[in-house]
């Protein structure tokens, strides 16, 4: 009978400080991307990108080996619901808003960025106000920041159209199957040039926000983790005395 309420008691106890799987080691970690390039991307096997290179050098200052852990790409609204239900997880690259605050830890910036709606230019489409969004069918992904930019404005799943890839609303844009096509301003670019579409064809119309890309981590990795990622971060950041450019600006201009 003691063993019984000694039992229930500690049961109690530890009711009160619920366990959080912790690694207090980054090469444990489990790191998340999907094809977001220039930032994220695989390219003859190899998966390159601004935050990629970035996290690279960032374990490097943090005398880990980057050859020891590995990256996983997924489509966008599977790594997004992996970091949001999973553990030990960090996703490259995400933009911070004030609606994904709350919901994992930051380390960053790793670039600023512009969303927005991009059209084809005869259409000669003019948004003064998110008021004339629903007027439009709108291309998206789920879970994108687009996506979300757009509900959060107000504009009825209705008007929206979802595709899996973004190589397949660049098709759908300029084949008028959808009018707009809500997405970071240089990604879509990206993937109009691989398309072979002349870029001179398409214009943004509206921009819905302008942000900045972090490496999200899920919030049950230990705080002390996330902040020696960004102490190294910043540390990336800083010009060298001896050739000026830090190593963060190399890596930018690598993929300009």
């Amino acid at each position: 009978m003691i063993k019984l309420v000694i039992s229930a008691c500690l049961y109690c106890l530890l009711s009160l400080y619920p366990f959080t799987a912790q690694s207090d080691d980054f090469t444990k970690l489990e790191y998340l991307t999907e094809s977001y390039p220039p930032y994220n991307y695989l390219e003859d096997g190899e998966l390159k990108g601004i935050a990629v290179d970035l996290l690279y050098e960032v374990l490097i200052e943090l005398n880990e080996a980057p050859q020891d852990i590995k990256i996983g790409l997924f489509p966008w609204p599977r790594a997004y619901q992996m970091l949001v239900k999973g553990s030990n997880q960090v996703l490259l690259s995400t933009t911070r808003t004030q609606e994904r605050e709350a919901l994992f830890q930051w380390a960053g910036p790793i670039t600023h960025t512009n969303i927005v709606l991009l059209g084809l230019a005869n259409n000669q489409i003019e948004i003064q106000s998110p008021q004339q969004l629903p007027n439009y069918t709108i291309g998206t992904i789920k879970d994108d920041i687009g996506e979300q930019l757009l509900l959060s404005l107000g504009t009825p799943k209705s008007s929206i159209r979802r595709a899996h890839r973004a190589d397949s609303l660049a098709k759908m844009l300029y084949k008028g199957r959808i009018k707009l096509w809500a997405y970071e301003e240089r990604v879509a670019h990206w993937y109009l040039n691989k398309a072979e579409l002349d870029l001179k064809l398409f214009t943004s119309v509206f921009t819905l926000k302008q942000s900045e890309l972090f490496f999200a981590f899920s919030k049950d990795i230990d705080p002390e983790l996330v902040s020696r990622f960004q102490e190294a971060l910043d540390k990336l950041k800083r010009p060298s005395p001896e050739e000026g450019d830090s190593r963060y600006q190399k890596i930018l201009a690598k993929y300009q």
